[in-house]
């Protein structure tokens, strides 16, 4: 597998592509792209990790060669977010940012899996679809907002709550990737019951893990190492679903639904990207409530996106 990482020199790509040098399978290539001057050394330190990944660093002017023949693109570049800035605010800058990178890859690689972790991920998704049609080579198979990190943040906080081992438990969530759009089923957690007040409470603080980072670093960044593990595991399964692998993930995809034209979604992963978009199953009342209430924010986001191209 050839992997490339867009955005490699900041904080979610270095943690991401330390990851992917360690776990990726023998045989596999590790491109790492980034404007910033140090990600020819970044890759030089990773390549002194005694793994049969290879890894090559190309610099801003090397964005066609950092993208040849790859099999899968994950794009974390963009600002991350400061104290007092919601994601939104992160929108014109990011959003620039993602539609460059993205004509790039329908220029060298097109066939590629895209993985978008930059914010405004409900957004960049969009911009990232739009871009793609108009350079005619759309597949919406391939085309993926990276969710994973709501799903660890929500299967550690409910092992916290019941004392559980994390590696046991398992968090659907579902919708986007900001706020109110971001909904774990709690209900269908399995052997576990919580009472109302527990679901709220563990509702609202997956919802706004994010901000718990960046309030805890006091204006030093983001998540970027649990985004990091986030994107490598969705990356990992991917890589083993092209292999034959039966894989299902919770991710941000076009679906055919009545919610919005992107959701996140348990998905069969495959050779091909999406194999199968799978029902997310019968919600609670208190579900039923919470996703009645943001879809419309989610579609505005994703509506945002697609004017941001259309210009």
């Amino acid at each position: 597998m050839k992997v490339a990482v867009l955005g490699a020199a900041g904080g979610i790509g270095q943690a991401l592509s330390l990851l992917l040098k360690t776990q990726l399978p023998a045989g596999s290539e590790l491109s790492l792209y980034d404007v910033a001057p140090v990600v020819p050394g970044v890759a030089v330190d990773l390549s002194h990790i005694p793994t049969d990944v290879k890894v090559k660093g190309f610099g801003k002017d090397d964005l066609s060669d950092a993208l040849q023949g790859c099999d899968i693109v994950l794009i974390p570049a963009g600002v991350p977010r400061k104290p007092g800035m919601d994601r939104s605010d992160l929108f014109n800058i990011n959003a620039g940012i993602v539609k460059n990178l993205v004509e790039a890859i329908a220029d060298n690689c097109p066939k590629a899996c895209i993985g978008i972790i930059t914010n405004p991920v409900n957004t960049t998704v969009a911009i990232a679809a739009e871009t793609l049609k108009a350079k005619g080579v759309y597949d919406k198979n391939k085309l993926f907002g990276v969710t994973t990190l709501d799903v660890i943040r929500a299967e550690t906080f409910v092992a916290e709550a019941k004392g559980l081992n994390p590696a046991n438990v398992h968090v659907p969530v579902i919708g986007g990737h900001s706020g109110t759009t971001i909904l774990p089923l709690l209900s269908q957690v399995e052997g576990v019951s919580f009472s109302e007040d527990e679901v709220s409470q563990l509702t609202h603080r997956i919802q706004n893990a994010g901000t718990e980072v960046v309030e805890a670093k006091a204006g030093g960044g983001s998540a970027t190492l649990s985004m990091g593990q986030a994107a490598a595991r969705f990356c990992l399964s991917l890589v083993a679903a092209m292999k034959g692998d039966n894989v299902v993930e919770y991710t941000y995809v076009e679906t055919n639904s009545d919610d919005a034209t992107f959701f996140a979604h348990p998905v069969r992963l495959g050779k091909n990207g999406v194999e199968e978009i799978l029902s997310y199953g019968d919600l609670s009342d208190f579900e039923q409530k919470a996703k009645d209430d943001m879809l419309d924010g989610l579609r505005n986001d994703i509506k945002i996106g697609v004017e941001f191209v259309a210009g």
